[in-house]
């Protein structure tokens, strides 16, 4: 790997040191105890399945070649960096951009749940971030589903032959939304109260969206110039991940 890289890694690790030991705040995550323990059981099991074949993902693509590891450290970095940066939303919430899309695009979704799920516990007990009765239902908002959604806008838009850097904006911002989509429906279905979860749905989403679309389009934007910096930096890590192609 080049010095360039080594580099590039470090600091995020450093990042990952100073955030650690930031003071700790309410965030978008699903609070402690705010869910009944059904739903936080519930949330848990449907994780399972991902977490498994996420597990299965690294493993395969470890086995494949060593090399993917850096790259793959960067990627739980900026998941565990760019999600602990809070910013108040209205009604005394929080927001914060998930940066799931970037390991989404580089090892496929599945992958992706295992960063999540290590980044969810490391918050939940470091910076008061989320819960760890929550952990299930934040980590299918945030690992799973929002995931999924970058990686399939990502594989849609190479179909209709976007050009690469708008379909990594698209990925990373749409999926960032998600997220929240996500996020907002499990918060309505468990408390809805006299109103359908579809009315709470849209009420949890109005209190998020003032911050987090514009959130959304700076994770897109932020996700561009990574990728632009490893496709100049770490090309034969790109290839040995099957991101890029071999050249001809």
């Amino acid at each position: 790997m080049k010095k360039s890289t080594k580099r590039y890694i470090a600091a995020s690790a450093a990042f990952i040191l100073a955030f650690g030991i930031a003071p700790s705040a309410n965030a978008m995550h699903i609070m402690e105890g705010y869910l009944p323990a059904g739903f936080c059981v519930a949330w848990g099991v449907v994780c399972l399945p991902f977490l498994l074949a996420g597990f299965r993902s690294i493993q395969n693509t470890l086995k494949a070649d060593r090399k993917a590891l850096p790259l793959l450290a960067m990627a739980g970095a900026f998941v565990f960096v760019i999600s602990s940066l809070k910013i108040p939303s209205v009604t005394g919430s929080c927001s914060h951009m998930t940066g799931t899309g970037l390991g989404a695009l580089l090892f496929g979704p599945s992958a992706v749940s295992i960063l999540g799920i290590i980044v969810l516990l490391f918050q939940a007990i470091l910076l008061a971030h989320g819960g760890l009765t929550t952990l299930g239902a934040n980590t299918f908002s945030m690992a799973v589903a929002g995931p999924f959604v970058s990686f399939g806008i990502y594989k849609l838009c190479q179909k209709t032959k976007l050009n690469k850097n708008v379909s990594v904006f698209l990925a990373a911002a749409l999926g960032d939304l998600f997220t929240y989509c996500v996020t907002a429906f499990q918060l309505a279905i468990a408390h809805h109260a006299d109103t359908t979860i579809g009315a709470a749905s849209l009420k949890f989403l109005a209190v998020f969206a003032p911050t987090q679309i514009p959130l959304a389009v700076i994770e897109g934007i932020l996700t561009v110039l990574i990728i632009s910096a490893l496709e100049s930096y770490a090309k034969p890590e790109l290839r040995a991940i099957g991101f890029l192609k071999e050249d001809k």
